[in-house]
């Protein structure tokens, strides 16, 4: 992988001196629990100015703590935003640049199918100094079309229930993240324990629960389903919450909220062939709070979300950071330095460790930022394919660095501001910046993490002209699976083809399994083909 992790993981099969420093003093170890939502954006908060939405589990987590408003993920998708959580390195690095889907469209996008297990984690390196960790909820460091992908436990958690992860891996129940959560706090409440909760919230398709949809009866079917599925999420932060006041482990423990990219925002015209309520993207209605851009863009509005730290008798109670630069990839670095853990000589991340932010102090960040992005390239928002921040400026840049774009991000959040022209000093600096990172990143996918079978490897993938196709089926699939949980009913099919001839045969015909739905690789690769 050129500039890989491998050759400092080698650290990470052994049990080093760090881990035994860090294993004294266990009772004066914080918790960690580390809650993280889907699409769900800066505005989504009633405590951000939102003017319908109701979050008020984190309103209150909130005003127990400090929120800061300059926090950034690494991608505008889940996978790679995920994966540098989770390292605190720049998902580019493992050839992560969108979100992991069949063998088929990794293939398609020169990806693996899933996030190396011998990357570095928070998980394994607190594991190792004695934290007991779970995961429950969204993984979706893989997905669950491939198959011989890696389980959490592989990435150093010791339980799990999660939804989206490899083929073997059994699926959790969506709703039962918080109660998982809450068994696993009060089973491990006299121990130091590192926890994720990842949500599905408020990502499609959206599955409100009845008592929420009733609470919103008074909003437009629209504006009802968001503000139901907001609810939701909500109360699933308030009963994480919840359990650690019964466990009587909340004043030892640190809580994290953020989301793993900008908001969905797909809800223009309801039209004729809208599916049934609660799951099409009709009702994806999310807020940016007036940043530039959601999902899938460079743009803050893509990549600036939520983040709401309570730490009690570290982190100011009711503060407002809006000064220090926190990305995703300081949360490794970070949160091993508040559990007491020092990071091996050989770990190489590209975070910075931001504890004096989480103590209240006020923190210049040194290192600059960069983002990769291959997907969605259209205008005025997703164009740009690159972008840097180097202390107030960021950049936005296609791949050749040609087209730019300059915005100073302490005097204009919104990137409305194009300051380009006016400083082709700093233009030519920060673009020079984020070409030469840009190519140290690796080109060819890791052997090891391809699924075994249902797709070629690259280095076979010249060899089969008549797979050339598969991208295009893989956008048709996108386009008929409306309600994005890769997999197409029988229904979605029918109204996606717009009554052409024999459809029900023809779907029958890529039903390989006969199981009455087509898995995206079923579609992408029909039989005989």
């Amino acid at each position: 992988m050129g500039n890989s992790p491998v050759k400092y993981l080698i650290a990470l099969l052994l049990v080093p001196l760090w881990v035994l420093a860090a294993a004294a003093a266990p009772s004066k170890r914080p918790n960690i629990v580390f809650i993280f939502a889907d699409d769900w954006g800066w505005g989504d908060l009633s405590g951000h100015g939102h003017p319908w939405l109701q979050t008020p589990h984190l309103d209150r987590l909130a005003r127990e703590g400090t929120d800061f408003h300059q926090f950034n993920v690494l991608n505008p998708v889940c996978s790679p935003s995920r994966a540098a959580a989770m390292t605190g390195m720049f998902p580019s690095r493992f050839g992560i640049h969108q979100h992991f889907a069949s063998p088929a469209l990794n293939l398609s996008r020169n990806m693996p199918d899933w996030l190396d297990a011998r990357a570095p984690t928070v998980a394994r390196f607190l594991q190792k100094a004695g934290y007991r960790t779970a995961h429950f909820g969204k993984w979706h460091l893989t997905n669950r079309d491939t198959r011989g992908a890696p389980a959490p436990t592989a990435y150093g958690f010791d339980e799990f229930a999660v939804f989206n992860g490899g083929a073997e891996t059994v699926s959790a129940d969506l709703h039962a993240t918080p109660e998982n959560a809450a068994k696993f706090i009060q089973a491990n409440k006299d121990r130091p324990f590192f926890l994720n909760v990842w949500l599905h919230e408020s990502h499609l398709p959206h599955r409100p629960t009845k008592a929420s949809l009733d609470k919103w009866a008074h909003l437009d079917e629209q504006k009802r389903v968001y503000a139901a599925v907001i609810t939701d999420g909500d109360n699933a932060v308030g009963r994480v919450l919840d359990a650690l006041k019964t466990a009587g482990v909340e004043q030892n423990t640190l809580v994290i909220f953020s989301s793993d990219n900008g908001p969905e925002t797909t809800g223009t015209d309801k039209g004729p062939n809208t599916p049934e309520r609660g799951y099409g993207g009709y009702y994806s209605v999310g807020s940016s709070g007036g940043l530039r851009g959601e999902k899938r863009s460079l743009f803050e509005g893509g990549v600036r979300v939520p983040f709401l730290v309570r730490w009690p008798g570290h982190t100011p109670a009711g503060a407002i950071d809006n000064t220090t630069v926190f990305t995703a990839v300081d949360l490794l670095p970070t949160l091993c330095a508040a559990a007491g853990v020092s990071l091996p000589p050989d770990y190489r991340g590209d975070g910075e460790n931001l504890i004096a932010a989480l103590n209240g102090q006020s923190v210049s960040r040194t290192r600059p930022i960069f983002w990769a992005w291959t997907g969605k390239a259209t205008d005025p928002d997703w164009w740009p394919r690159l972008a840097v921040r180097d202390g107030d400026w960021k950049l936005t840049l296609t791949a050749d660095g040609k087209r730019t774009e300059l915005h100073r991000l302490t005097s204009d959040r919104a990137e409305s501001n194009d300051l380009a022209k006016a400083h082709p000093d700093i233009v030519a600096r920060l673009t020079q910046l984020a070409l030469a990172w840009h190519a140290t990143l690796p080109t060819k996918v890791d052997p090891s993490c391809i699924s075994p079978i249902d797709r070629q490897t690259p280095s076979n993938a010249t060899k089969a002209p008549a797979k050339k196709a598969g991208p295009d089926r893989a956008a048709a699939f996108d386009r008929l699976d409306t309600n994005r949980d890769s997999v197409l009913t029988l229904q979605e099919y029918l109204t996606g083809q717009k009554g052409a001839a024999n459809l029900e045969q023809r779907f029958k015909n890529f039903d390989k399994n006969g199981d009455g739905k087509l898995s995206r690789d079923e579609f992408v690769t029909p039989s005989g083909k």
